[in-house]
């Protein structure tokens, strides 16, 4: 990864899981510098005392909220890449706080969009979700509209360098927020696991793959595209079932002992995700371990020719619906060490 080499380097939001594991890869490229940029100053505190940091030096810690403008705008001076990993990210806390979800995860990444503008800055990486296709919640929607900046912001950004790219995730395990330590602990200390319905699918992606998706995405990217991995399937009925076998083995703990209470959807939730639309599989080709998907309102010749040596993806909605889901001992292979 000779393209982070010698760069100044912002990371919004940088303080959460995917920003930790994303500066763990990103120092091994060597940076001139890397910026954090979050509004947590708690854990601003606990990352500058870490081992990392501590071994590397080349960090510098700034306080700020990604709705700030102004405070987007200064952290940006000087920098060559920008990766912008703030968001609201709970689905419910979202669905009942709407217009604050707007506020980081829309105006936040227009405020980066028009920072990067104003220093010329060399890309700029958004990370959105699979929640983001035909959403059914506040967050996905969100995350679209983000989405649509990102690549409007491309089109339209006059004679600057900069080159807006997207990844979309899964359900990152382990993250923050993510329900496999949610399980881990209601099993020690509550003898029991609430379920949502045993039948939800998702796609699951591990940090390390989410962070070199990110950084993939950078280097190889032209502007305007979308990348997305290709990831498992997991059926939440397996998930559960591993992690209370898992879970009870280290805490010498009984399995029979263990409820599931099915305590049904969560107010926004859906019993499948989406990786691509069908219109979006017209734009898309098939880079191996992952698509890119290219705008669908310009640009279609000049990134055929762009990625003309690789395979135009299947046409058809990718869904977690649809696609197999892996078997109970990959799913404990997947997971084994988060728990």
């Amino acid at each position: 990864m000779n393209y982070f080499k010698d760069k100044a380097i912002l990371i919004i939001g940088g303080t959460g899981t995917i920003g930790k594991k994303l500066v763990e890869e990103l120092i091994k490229c060597k940076p001139k510098v890397i910026r954090i940029f979050s509004r947590d100053e708690y854990k601003q505190f606990k990352m500058q005392h870490s081992e990392i940091v501590n071994v590397y030096g080349n960090f510098r810690f700034l306080i700020g909220d990604v709705r700030d403008y102004e405070r987007v705008e200064r952290a940006m001076n000087g920098i060559d890449i920008v990766f912008n990993l703030a968001a609201m990210k709970h689905v419910g806390s979202c669905e009942y706080n709407p217009t604050e979800a707007i506020k980081t995860n829309v105006d936040g990444m227009n405020n980066v969009i028009k920072a990067a503008i104003k220093h010329n800055i060399e890309a700029v990486v958004f990370t959105s979700s699979d929640k983001a296709i035909n959403p059914t919640n506040t967050y996905g929607a969100t995350k679209m509209l983000a989405e649509k900046l990102v690549q409007s912001a491309n089109y339209s950004k006059g004679d600057v360098k900069t080159k807006f790219l997207a990844v979309r995730f899964g359900n990152v395990m382990g993250s923050r927020g993510s329900v496999i330590p949610l399980f881990k602990k209601q099993i020690i200390n509550e003898n029991r696991v609430t379920v949502t319905d045993p039948n939800m699918s998702r796609f699951m992606m591990t940090s390390i793959e989410a962070v070199k998706l990110m950084m993939n995405a950078c280097e190889i990217g032209k502007g305007g595209e979308l990348f997305v991995l290709k990831m498992p399937v997991i059926n939440l009925g397996d998930l559960v079932d591993v992690v209370i076998e898992e879970t009870c083995r280290k805490s010498n703990k009984q399995e029979e002992d263990i409820s599931r209470e099915i305590i049904g959807i969560k107010p926004g939730e859906r019993l499948y995700e989406e990786l691509m639309t069908e219109e979006e599989s017209h734009y898309g080709r098939d880079l191996g371990d992952m698509y890119v998907v290219f705008p669908t309102t310009y640009g279609k010749e000049y990134f055929n020719e762009i990625y003309k040596e690789y395979e135009k993806c299947s046409i058809g909605c990718y869904s977690s619906n649809d696609i197999e889901p892996i078997k109970k001992e990959e799913v404990r292979k997947l997971i084994k060490n988060l728990l």
